[in-house]
């Protein structure tokens, strides 16, 4: 028998160690309080068949969604830079994967989207559905934990929430003015002048011999290369401030300045802004921002109307005539 009774605990135990074609198999499992011994019995007969035929290949293991986020939580977010948000945001899901096999994952993500858009932003949910999807994806590619894509089904809420408040450079320059610290207003600038976001900003090498920011790790995953606007040469080699220390001097110019709507990111946005004023197309607009995707650059289309305007007023227009090179005196 592999069950036996802990005094201690004032349950049953479920012990399983032996050797099946020659490997080892080992599981262990405390059974619920309530349980009594042919209850117990019962399980062992059960879940012993089970190890059985999974360790002689006679059937393939089931995994179930708790599984592979326990997996993915040990080997794999400890290493990444937000793995202390991942690892809140699945335990706020908790509830809504608990027992359940990985297979049902898409019906999983979708009860759960159902029940929780009731109350939270629908960026929320999509942000823990792609958390939990994830980490379901990650085991199956990397432990061989189902027998196909977990997240192929799944599905997210759409969202639209861009921002689109944009500021020019008068206006920057009016919110750099306004900005009594000397590093923050620094940062103000090169944003601006850049595209880059703050987390960018404070981690860039800078290289004054081309010059231009250096960026190793990206969102999008590839390094990037910034050039370095001639304005702000002198505001790269500043230190930048803490996020702490930004924020609270940002805050205090954007009041001072009368833009008060204005975020840091939006300096980002204002960039690209900029850049269609002057006839920059958008795929030279997504290489500025390093977007890995077009659909990024997209939401920026709506302010390239000029040049729209332009292409259709050429409708109608008469071709103008080009004379023919080879004619001539013979």
């Amino acid at each position: 028998m592999s069950v036996y009774r802990d005094k201690a605990r004032g349950c049953f135990i479920f012990e399983f160690d032996r050797v099946v074609e020659s490997q080892r198999v080992r599981a262990r499992k405390q059974l619920p309080k309530t349980w009594n011994q042919a209850q117990a019995d019962a399980f062992d007969r059960q879940e012993s068949a089970r190890l059985y035929a999974i360790a002689t290949g006679i059937t393939k293991q089931k995994y179930s969604i708790e599984d592979a986020v326990n997996v993915y939580l040990k080997d794999r977010v400890p290493s990444l830079k937000s793995g202390y948000d991942i690892a809140h945001e699945l335990a706020l899901i908790y509830w809504a994967y608990k027992g359940k096999p990985l297979e049902l994952l898409a019906d999983v993500c979708r009860e759960y989207m159902d029940e929780a858009i009731k109350t939270l932003a629908p960026a929320t949910v999509r942000k823990r559905i792609r958390y939990l999807t994830a980490a379901c994806r990650w085991a199956w590619k990397r432990n061989n934990m189902g027998e196909s894509d977990p997240g192929a089904r799944v599905v997210v809420p759409e969202v639209r929430n861009e921002r689109q408040v944009y500021i020019d450079r008068a206006q920057m320059i009016r919110l750099a003015r306004a900005c009594t610290h000397r590093e923050t207003r620094a940062a103000i600038r090169i944003a601006f002048y850049s595209g880059m976001r703050w987390g960018e900003i404070a981690r860039a090498e800078r290289v004054f011999s081309i010059p231009a920011f250096l960026l190793e790790d990206t969102k999008n995953g590839e390094p990037r290369i910034v050039p370095m606007h001639p304005k702000i040469i002198v505001c790269a080699k500043f230190k930048m401030p803490t996020r702490f220390v930004r924020h609270h001097n940002f805050k205090a110019a954007k009041l001072a300045a009368g833009l008060e709507k204005i975020t840091f990111h939006d300096l980002r946005h204002s960039t690209a802004s900029a850049l269609i004023e002057q006839g920059e197309d958008l795929y030279t607009v997504g290489g500025v921002l390093g977007h890995k995707s077009a659909a990024s650059t997209r939401r920026y289309a709506h302010l390239s109307t000029g040049k729209l305007a332009a292409a259709i007023g050429t409708i109608g227009q008469k071709i103008p005539h080009k004379p023919n090179s080879n004619s001539g005196d013979n």
